[in-house]
């Protein structure tokens, strides 16, 4: 359960604080809306990635017993972490000067969320294997990983907006830039296992 536990919240971290398209309509609408209008944004992840999860895991019961299909998909979200990983050590600060832009709501965040491949990207390379690993424990340990991951994706988005709407300087400090980089370090050693899982599946 611990396992599960911590490889959610590092996932979730990262995903919540990387610079992608649904951090910067959260930074935007904070900026110019309000901490409110940032966090709305920052829940849309919630709506969105459901029918992604309950299909990988339709998906996984199906493919449960092909173990090579299993470790390629192992290898490839290995592959993805990695990149993940080395982009979040390569952060630098994030551009708060946003053009000004029309009121966006929950689901203006929602579309974003809903057309970045990232979601379907981290659920069918990343999120396949754990949720594989899970499943042989128990249904409690797919509760641990799938709850921490987005109680720390959506909440750090959220404490991201409230910082934000406090302070401008915040997404160019050194503890956002340090925090990204040790992220990425725990990501690299976390595709390692990825690769070390895919490989003994593939015998």
């Amino acid at each position: 359960m611990i396992h599960f536990l911590g490889i959610g919240i590092i996932l979730g971290l990262s995903a919540g604080l990387s610079p992608g398209p649904l951090l910067m309509l959260v930074i935007s609408e904070t900026l110019h809306h309000g901490t409110r209008a940032g966090v709305k944004v920052a829940l849309a992840p919630i709506v969105t990635d459901l029918p992604i999860i309950l299909i990988t895991l339709a998906v996984l019961v199906k493919v449960s017993g092909y173990q090579s299909i299993l470790g390629m998909v192992s290898l490839a979200g290995g592959v993805f972490v990695m990149f993940t990983g080395y982009e979040a050590i390569r952060t630098r600060a994030v551009q708060l000067d946003l053009p000004k832009e029309q009121s966006r709501s929950l689901q203006k965040g929602i579309v974003t969320n809903f057309l970045s491949p990232h979601p379907y990207l981290f659920w069918i390379g990343v999120g396949a294997p754990v949720l594989t690993k899970s499943l042989s424990i128990g249904l409690s340990a797919v509760c641990a990983f799938i709850g921490t991951f987005y109680l720390s994706l959506v909440g750090s988005k959220i404490l991201l907006a409230i910082g934000v709407g406090r302070s401008r300087l915040l997404l160019t400090s050194r503890l956002y830039l340090y925090t990204m980089r040790l992220l990425g370090v725990l990501l690299i050693l976390f595709a390692v296992m990825l690769f070390r899982e895919g490989l003994k599946l593939l015998g």
